[in-house]
């Protein structure tokens, strides 16, 4: 019985490190909402503080510190958005990739709508458009 309990906590770890290490795609699509301003001032993965007035970003899809480009897919607006943050269970099987702060969803356009369809590329550190 003790091997087999050691397998699943094995393969739970496994998924999970999984879930939390980059993936080798450059680009992805998929579903982008924002941060609630209550959660202002709390850490991030990174262990800075979160700010909603910064352009940052939490996905499970990208390392951490890792610049991105999103594009919102309805209007064609798009921000540069540093990785600094992993987005919760919950989020993600809600099938979201990404959650950006609320200055990154006003530039995208997208605080009325709450979430939206998104494509994200990586781009290099400290690129600005």
């Amino acid at each position: 019985m003790k091997p087999l309990f050691l397998a699943f906590l094995l393969c739970v770890g496994l998924n999970l490190f999984a879930q939390n290490s980059t993936d080798t795609e450059t680009v992805i699509h998929g579903t982008a909402s924002f941060y609630s301003k209550r959660l202002d001032g709390t850490k991030t993965s990174t262990g800075e503080v979160f700010r909603n007035k910064k352009l940052t970003g939490a996905s499970n899809h990208f390392k951490l510190n890792t610049w991105v480009r999103v594009t919102n897919l309805s209007n064609n607006k798009s921000v540069i958005v540093r990785i600094n943050d992993r987005m919760h269970t919950r989020m993600v099987k809600k099938g979201r990739v990404i959650d950006v702060s609320r200055s990154a969803a006003k530039t995208l356009g997208m605080l009325r709508a709450g979430i939206v369809k998104v494509k994200i590329e990586i781009v290099p550190k400290g690129t600005t458009e």
